[in-house]
């Protein structure tokens, strides 16, 4: 099929969410006819009004211009397409005492999809799964009668961060994993008639791996820079100084450390690769470990200090914690280790204040400004480097409060 725009295919996006949502505003800026489709009805009157369910620039305002142009329409049934995109949740749940992926919102994906196929549609899945899901995929449809040449199927993995999508989206390299020749070609100009990065064609497999060894690869970096950080803290030494000078060195580049690991890629894909070979995979579990811990090391860290306070004068601190999400200027809160401990601490202590400035409200947490957050404060625990808590305004407000700095905030 040629993908000139007089033969523009129509398109169904199953999964609304991160990822989902902003590749579905793409295509259909770039003129496709799409679909969306999310079982959220909370979600999908949000986007029907033209507003963004999350914080990502750019895209609130190209979801309004799709939306009133027709180009994009939402439903939360699967709409009759030629091509169609699975992007829906990958995650991983405890089973036996090994974590594994959960795959069952693909797999629920594909049987809804499986009776609207005709010969030559497009499948293209974008959800993170384990090595050898597309394949599975592939027989899974041939189970039903359909020929495995009769439909162009290929994993397509996003890389993109939360706060910069709509420009990665579209910019940043792609690869197309086909089940075979013809799909990777087929799949890869589709993905050339939108994207400017340069679209590489491979395997269904290859594609599938790199996606989990780019994740696992950060992982495992930031893991070094946060057990960097604890050995440094117990021989009293400032990690962030030594990572400065150590980066000084021309083949040297240790990551920064912080309160641990989060989002859902980096924080979830290296156990794809762990669940599929387990007695392999020690360095990448390790990293997971080692993340994780991060995590339940600052909270005991904050508990500590927080005894020290006690015993000092004779009453419970007034604590504040600076930052929810899981990484700096977003309001993504995924797997976020400053959400987890914070979370550990409001059941413990009863004087605490949250500062988050990506967020105007919170399920669980009354979010508090920087002054009313600071104004009694005691202990500061600022977990997330949110360019709020670089500023001279935030600095002054510290004053002479205990800080707690784990993500070098403060740092100069």
């Amino acid at each position: 099929m040629s993908f000139s725009k007089q033969t523009l295919p129509i398109v169904s996006v199953v999964g609304l969410g991160y990822i989902g949502l902003p590749t579905a505003v793409l295509i259909a800026s770039s003129g496709y006819q799409v679909h969306g489709i999310d079982i959220n009805h909370t979600l999908l009157k949000t986007i029907q009004s033209g507003h963004a369910p999350f914080n990502e620039p750019q895209l609130e305002q190209l979801l309004e211009e799709v939306m009133v142009s027709g180009q994009l329409s939402v439903s939360d049934k699967i709409q009759p397409a030629d091509i169609y995109f699975i992007c829906v949740p990958t995650p991983i749940v405890s089973a036996a005492a090994q974590i594994e992926p959960d795959l069952s919102h693909v797999l629920s994906a594909v049987r809804q999809i499986t009776p609207l196929l005709k010969k030559g549609d497009t499948l293209i899945l974008e959800s993170t799964v384990p090595v050898g899901t597309t394949n599975r995929i592939q027989d899974m449809l041939a189970q039903t009668g359909i020929e495995k040449e009769a439909i162009f199927i290929a994993y397509c993995p996003e890389r993109v961060i939360p706060g910069n999508i709509m420009h990665e989206i579209v910019n940043n390299d792609r690869i197309v994993g086909g089940v075979n020749p013809s799909s990777a070609k087929h799949i890869a100009d589709f993905y050339r008639s939108f994207v400017i990065g340069e679209v590489f064609e491979t395997k269904a497999k290859v594609a599938e791996f790199c996606k989990l060894s780019e994740n696992s690869y950060r992982d495992v970096n930031i893991a070094f820079a946060n057990e960097l950080s604890i050995l440094c803290e117990n021989q009293g030494v400032n990690a962030l100084e030594v990572i400065a000078l150590a980066n000084r060195h021309p083949r040297v580049n240790i990551m920064q450390p912080g309160s641990g690991v989060g989002g859902h890629c980096i924080a979830v894909d290296p156990w794809f690769l762990v669940s599929g070979d387990a007695d392999n995979a020690k360095l990448i579990r390790k990293a997971r470990e080692v993340n994780n811990n991060k995590a339940a090391w600052v909270f005991e860290k904050v508990l500590s200090e927080s005894t020290r306070f006690t015993d000092l004068h004779q009453r419970e601190p007034n604590i504040v914690c600076c930052g929810l999400t899981y990484k700096p200027d977003t309001d993504d809160t995924r797997e976020s280790p400053a959400l987890q401990i914070t979370s550990r601490l409001v059941e413990i202590y009863a004087n605490i204040k949250v500062c988050e400035p990506n967020l105007t409200e919170h399920r669980t947490f009354k979010i508090s400004s920087m002054e009313q957050a600071l104004q009694k404060a005691d202990i500061v625990c600022i977990l997330v480097k949110h360019k709020e808590f670089l500023t001279d305004n935030f600095m002054s407000l510290l004053g002479q409060k205990r800080i707690l700095d784990f993500c070098g905030a403060t740092f100069e």
